[in-house]
C-alpha cells in the first residue's frame, strides 16, 4: 500500500518561509545602518587626528618637552659659548667657554665615592664644559646630569657639596688651552641646583691648576651658583609650542 502524501493547501506558506523573508528584510534594514555607523566612526577620527590641539594637551606638551632637551638641543646650547656674571660690586663680566667634554657617562663626570651616588638614582647622562672667568685667572667646570625625574633628581641634588670641593663634579681639564691644568686637586669652590629632571652643578679654582687651600677662593664661591644658573634656567624653561615646525606635530 502506497504512502499517502498531502500537500499544502493552496495559498499557505511552507513552513519557514515567513522566518527566511523576515531575515533578508532585516539584513537590507540593518546595511545601510551599519554602513552609517562606519562612515560616522571614520568622520570622528579623522576630526580626531586632523584637528588642533586643546589648551590642555599644548601645556602638557611644553612641560614634557625639557625633559629630552640634553638629546635633542646641541651642546653648544646647552653650554653657551659666553654666560653672564658679577662679583661683588664690579661690573657685569661674561664667562667664555673653553671647551665641551665628550664623555656624557654619570661614572665618569664625578669622583669615584660619588659615582654610586648617582647610579642608584638612575643617572643617565652627565655632560660637562669649562668656562674661564673675563680675567682668565678662574675656571669652572659646569656638569649637566640628567635623572629619570624630578623626584630622583631632587634626592640626588642634596648630595652634591656645597662650598667644599668634593667629592662631586670632576674638573675637566682642556688640552691647549688656558684651562688645561685645571684638574682636581684644583677644585676649590662647588655648588648644585635642581630644576626638573636636571642636576646642575659646578666646580671651580684657579685656571692654573694651583691647589686647594684651606677655605674656599671667595671669588670662586662667588662666580659658580651663577654660571649654574645660566645654564640651567634655559635648559629647564617652559617651551613654546609651535606647530608647524620641525620640533612639533600638531
Amino acid at each position: 500500500m502506497s504512502r499517502a502524501e498531502i500537500s499544502a493547501p493552496d495559498g499557505e506558506p511552507e513552513p519557514g518561509a515567513g522566518r527566511r523573508v523576515s531575515r533578508r528584510t532585516a539584513a537590507l534594514v540593518a546595511a545601510p545602518a551599519c554602513a552609517t555607523v562606519l562612515v560616522v566612526a571614520g568622520v570622528r577620527l579623522t576630526a580626531e587626528l586632523t584637528r588642533a590641539p586643546t589648551p590642555a594637551e599644548r601645556a602638557q606638551a611644553a612641560a614634557a618637552e625639557p625633559a629630552g632637551r640634553y638629546r635633542t638641543w646641541p651642546a653648544g646650547r646647552i653650554f653657551p659659548a659666553g654666560l653672564p656674571y658679577r662679583l661683588g660690586q664690579a661690573s657685569a663680566e661674561t664667562a667664555r667657554r673653553v671647551g665641551i667634554g665628550p664623555d656624557t657617562r654619570c661614572e665618569t663626570a664625578v669622583d669615584d665615592a660619588f659615582a654610586r651616588t648617582l647610579t642608584a638614582r638612575g643617572c643617565r647622562a652627565a655632560l660637562r664644559a669649562t668656562y674661564l672667568d673675563q680675567a682668565q685667572g678662574l675656571a669652572v667646570t659646569v656638569g649637566v646630569v640628567v635623572f629619570p625625574d624630578e623626584r630622583t633628581a631632587r634626592e640626588a641634588v642634596a648630595f652634591f657639596p656645597s662650598g667644599r670641593p668634593g667629592p662631586g663634579l670632576r674638573a675637566l681639564p682642556l688640552a691647549g688651552s688656558v684651562a688645561a691644568r685645571f684638574g682636581d686637586a684644583a677644585r676649590q669652590a662647588s655648588t648644585a641646583a635642581q630644576r626638573g629632571p636636571y642636576v646642575v652643578a659646578a666646580t671651580a679654582g684657579y685656571a692654573d691648576g694651583r691647589p686647594a687651600m684651606r677655605g674656599s677662593l671667595a671669588d670662586a664661591a662667588e662666580l659658580a651658583p651663577q654660571l649654574v644658573q645660566g645654564v640651567l634656567r634655559p635648559l629647564t624653561a617652559p617651551a613654546a609650542v609651535s606647530c608647524g615646525t620641525r620640533e612639533w606635530r600638531c
